[in-house]
């Protein structure tokens, strides 16, 4: 088969709920040609195929006429598919419910049934104000105009048309506000995305340059629901990348309580609501919170049925990532690792289940995860799987913070091993791996020298003497505001208490925990 055959149609497919192939199928019965309906045999045949093979479908349907033109025949069934989806869901969101009453209005006005069209424009106008769809309310208003103008303006009056200019004007203000606040929301993400968090002096006012705005100096710049969350998104993200996760874990508050007081708009947009309970649940976990940590977990797991969402693969898909990787990092942070280990099972049926639909990122945040909650139950050879896992991933961002820490903790793991012969390599490919990164702060820095060293070292002496040094000089990182981001991946500390106690490390990490409230 040729490299060229688009696999479009058979993405889209495999992508449809049971209920959308259900419908579809009745959908195409209107479509019949004869005593079969070409659409439909096709549409099964390529269904059952798991990965596409254009050429078996050649074969299959070789005596059939629609083979000649294959790729004219599958544009058709794609474009038809889409048709049958654009019924299935024609209630499913606010919306596809404007849409489809500015089309009737639409076709009203073009019969001359005017007050008709009028009368579905003023419905729609009163959803478009309830859930404040600026854009749409534009189109809407456009129509009201042309309705205005086929009298030639004999039933309008002058204070009517300045009304409506007041509307415009202000509908327009407020789409332009929001263009504003997602301008700086972008930016800001930008930089925290392709860099990590503020790590220097230098990139720590790389985020107070873009959040310096007038726009953000009282919540008041923000003129709907949409932009004040706007305004509390952009400042908890300011905060974390500066490490001051109380002030985020205020900005976090504020758009939980923003999004419980607008749940019929945030109804429409609920990764948004996904995106907030998880940064706040990794917030107080930082801020040694556990007990809200874990709460805000089950109001993650309850979201579904706490906005009445319609179960679909995107929902279950995020449901999976957010919640097992946020579990997995709590488990870990708790010290409860055989929970979190019990959990890699349904983990890894969900990678085969999903596939490349997992976010890379996600992806790479549960695999440092797990390959955390092994090593801390020394249980090395697992976590060496799971860290090369991660690390050999072509589609990952290597400029990752969390991408980085695991090359740390991978060397690690090949010390635990007594991978001696392996480690030199390994290191070697850590260091040009982070000097390509442009990257390499204190911490960095000290954990490879301190890992270059243990591989010369000879005796049980030199061992402890550089396993002190790296307690002193971990323990002075810790309190560095650019520095301590490193810590919070893995608890670096504990693990060389635990080397110089003798004891196992999830014994020292389990004494250090009895000291803070669960």
């Amino acid at each position: 088969m040729s490299n060229t055959v688009s696999d479009h149609l058979h993405q889209l497919i495999k992508s449809l709920s049971k209920a959308e192939k259900r419908y579809f199928k009745i959908y195409s019965k209107r479509h019949t040609i004869g005593d079969k309906n070409n659409y439909l045999l096709i549409f099964e045949a390529i269904e059952k195929q798991s990965d596409y093979n254009e050429d078996a479908i050649l074969k299959k349907f070789k005596n059939e006429a629609f083979i000649n033109k294959f790729s004219i025949t599958k544009t058709r069934i794609y474009d038809h598919v889409l048709k049958s989806l654009d019924a299935f869901h024609s209630n499913s969101s606010v919306n596809a419910q404007l849409k489809r009453q500015l089309h009737y209005a639409e076709i009203l006005y073009k019969k001359s049934l005017y007050k008709q069209s009028s009368k579905q424009l003023k419905s729609a106008r009163k959803i478009a104000y309830k859930y404040e769809k600026h854009t749409t309310l534009l189109e809407i208003f456009m129509w009201e105009k042309l309705l205005i103008e086929k009298d030639n303006y004999t039933q309008t009056k002058t204070k009517e048309l300045q009304a409506i200019l007041d509307e415009d004007q202000l509908t327009l203000e407020k789409i332009g506000n929001y263009i504003q606040f997602w301008n700086v929301k972008s930016r800001l993400f930008q930089i925290l995305h392709q860099q990590g968090r503020a790590r220097s002096a230098d990139e720590l006012e790389k985020f107070k340059s873009i959040i310096d705005t007038a726009l953000l100096k009282s919540e008041d710049k923000a003129l709907y629901f949409e932009t004040k969350y706007l305004f509390h998104h952009i400042y908890s993200a300011y905060f974390f990348a500066a490490g001051d996760y109380k002030q985020c874990y205020e900005h976090l508050g504020k758009l939980l309580l923003h999004i419980d007081s607008n749940k019929d708009q945030f109804k429409e947009e609920p990764n948004i609501y996904f995106s907030v309970l998880t940064n706040i649940i990794y917030v107080t976990s930082q801020l040694n919170n556990y007990k809200q940590s874990f709460h805000y977990l089950e109001q993650l797991r309850a979201l579904p049925e706490a906005l009445r969402l319609n179960s679909n693969e995107d929902l279950d898909i995020k449901l999976f990532s957010s919640t097992n990787s946020i579990e997995l990092t709590l488990y870990a942070i708790t010290g409860q690792f055989d929970k979190g280990i019990n959990l890699v099972p349904q983990i890894e049926e969900g990678f085969r289940l999903y596939g490349e639909k997992i976010n890379n990122v996600r992806k790479a945040y549960i695999e440092a995860n797990i390959t955390i909650l092994y090593f801390c139950k020394e249980e090395f050879n697992a976590a060496l799987k799971w860290s090369n896992q991660l690390l050999n991933n072509a589609d990952i961002d290597k400029t990752l913070d969390i991408f980085c820490f695991t090359q740390i903790l991978n060397l690690l793991i090949h010390l635990e091993l007594d991978n001696y012969r392996l480690a030199p390599y390994a290191l070697k490919s850590a260091q040009r791996y982070l000097k390509t990164r442009n990257r390499t702060y204190q911490f960095e820095t000290i954990m490879l020298n301190f890992i270059g060293n243990k591989l010369k070292s000879k005796t049980v002496e030199e061992d402890e003497l550089l396993y002190l040094n790296l307690s002193e000089d971990l323990q002075k990182l810790q309190s560095d505001p650019f520095e301590k981001s490193a810590f919070e991946y893995f608890n670096f500390i504990a693990w060389v208490k635990s080397k110089l106690a003798k004891t196992s490390f999830e014994t020292t990490i389990k004494n250090e925990l009895s000291k803070v409230s669960l």
